[in-house]
């Protein structure tokens, strides 16, 4: 079993997997809209090699995918579903690294992207953004960002309308309005080469998290109006990022996977989540009545 945690997963998770086959298993942090796509692509190859590949083991896509499933499971598909990832972290003094400044950058080439009538479309760099009340009673800002907590709620529902919010994309007014132009100059080769190099070797201060928990959270509607809301509470979401891996890790070490491509909780279900430490916070249902919205 290889574990994937060199970063840049775009151009290292595919190579690494295939390295995997046959019979082997393999487990990243990938999180983004290229990387993830890529590696659940090899599902029939893996199938045929006997071999089990698992994407996006970390805070945001599981945090979230969970939600979906346990607010989906045993409900017909659908209408729309959104979910939002808000991690709390902690971090050390050092420098950024290449792996997070890459992560950045391409957050702003990329842009946004959300489910319309069941396709993936362009969506502006820190639309959607959110003012979400968390369940503790803090407040906390996540916009919209191509990560791949949209694919995994989208594979998860199959709902045709799904889009995606995190914490890490930028929610002031003035980061989001000079995105687009940020993201053009940064797809310039040389201009993205220089722009990686300073970012790396940039240095960080020690900060604390800015809040106790970190939240994966997910509002599923049907086409009827009923509308189901959940709650996935974590710690510090880098601590969090290494449990779900570690647990991964030792089920696939227990043969308890199958061959294929997964996200974790298609792979294991949701209940992974709370196996890594996670808790379930699902409080209501609302649907339409006649006179207004019945909450039960």
């Amino acid at each position: 079993m290889v574990f994937n945690g060199i970063g840049n997963y775009a151009e290292t998770a595919s190579i690494i997997a295939r390295a995997c086959m046959p019979g082997g298993h393999y487990l990243d942090l990938a999180a983004d809209l290229t990387a993830v796509p890529r590696l659940l692509d090899l599902r029939q190859e893996a199938e045929q090699a006997g071999s089990t590949l698992v994407t996006g083991s970390g805070f945001g896509v599981l945090a979230t995918e969970a939600v979906v499933i346990k607010l989906c499971q045993g409900r017909p598909t659908p209408a729309a579903v959104r979910v939002d990832a808000v991690a709390s972290v902690s971090l050390s003094a050092g420098v950024v690294g290449a792996a997070f400044a890459t992560a950045m950058i391409d957050m702003f080439t990329t842009g946004g992207r959300r489910y319309t009538d069941g396709r993936v479309v362009p969506a502006r760099l820190g639309s959607d953004l959110q003012n979400l009340s968390l369940p503790d009673g803090q407040q906390a800002k996540s916009a919209a960002a191509p990560s791949a907590e949209l694919l995994a709620a989208h594979r998860a529902s199959n709902a045709p309308s799904v889009t995606a919010t995190t914490g890490m994309a930028p929610t002031s007014l003035a980061v989001r309005i000079v995105a687009p132009l940020a993201g053009k100059l940064l797809s310039i080769e040389r201009l993205r080469r220089f722009a990686l190099g300073q970012m790396a070797k940039a240095k960080m201060k020690e900060t604390t998290a800015p809040r106790q928990h970190s939240w994966g959270h997910a509002v599923v509607t049907w086409s009827d109006g009923t509308s189901r809301e959940g709650w996935l509470r974590a710690g510090d979401g880098m601590a969090y990022t290494a449990s779900v891996a570690a647990t991964v890790a030792a089920k696939l070490s227990r043969g308890e996977g199958q061959p294929g491509a997964y996200t974790p909780g298609a792979l294991f279900g949701a209940g992974v989540a709370e196996q890594a430490g996670g808790k379930f916070l699902l409080p209501h249902e609302t649907h339409r009545a006649q006179g207004g919205t019945v909450i039960d």
